[in-house]
């Protein structure tokens, strides 16, 4: 099986991450992307297998243990996320580049792991403020929730120079263009 690409994006909760990969998805450029497996339960407006692979904490758990996970990361308390390795092996087979929307930890190690054949993407948000709003207008967590997303925000921007390129989503069209010309010029490297 030929090894494809693969274009890691992280950022803090509400950055805008999931907007531009969805958008890139859209675009000619052979992406496919990698559904993660978590532990958090489902939202009404997700679908497993399509969002996430939902799984339970034990689940999980035993994935860890029989090593079927390319990373996986416990994000918060009993809260675990994780890219499976038969993810990327079927984007793969079907001569697809992956494409992951990760938090930073998770993003770095499938970094570390494929070197080569990796492009690391971070999207900064404009500011904290700027974050806090936008978590607030999506209306999916709570004010304690969010409180915590912030914190952790914080301390994932601090990982942003680890990563390939950072990219400022000020302005979403801009952000999603200069994300596009970064992925052809590494897929046609």
């Amino acid at each position: 099986m030929m090894l494809g690409k693969m274009f890691i994006f992280s950022a803090p909760s509400g950055a805008g991450k999931t907007t531009i990969v969805h958008r890139l998805l859209n675009k000619n450029l052979n992406l496919e992307f990698s559904i993660s497996a978590t532990s958090r339960p489902i939202r009404s407006n997700e679908t497993h297998g399509k969002d996430y692979y939902f799984l339970t904490i034990d689940e999980f758990k035993q994935k860890i243990a029989k090593y079927e996970f390319v990373e996986w990361e416990e994000v918060y308390k009993n809260r675990f996320y994780g890219t499976l390795r038969s993810e990327v092996d079927r984007i793969w087979a079907k001569g697809n580049h992956v494409i992951f929307d990760v938090d930073v930890v998770g993003g770095l190690n499938i970094k570390k792991r494929f070197p080569d054949n990796a492009l690391s993407i971070f999207i900064m948000p404009p500011s904290i403020d700027e974050l806090e709003k936008r978590l607030r207008l999506r209306s999916t967590d709570s004010s304690e929730d969010i409180e915590t997303r912030i914190a952790k925000a914080k301390e994932e921007i601090a990982f942003a120079k680890k990563f390939d390129i950072i990219i400022y989503n000020n302005i979403l069209d801009v952000a999603i263009s200069e994300a596009e010309n970064v992925i052809r010029n590494f897929i046609n490297k």
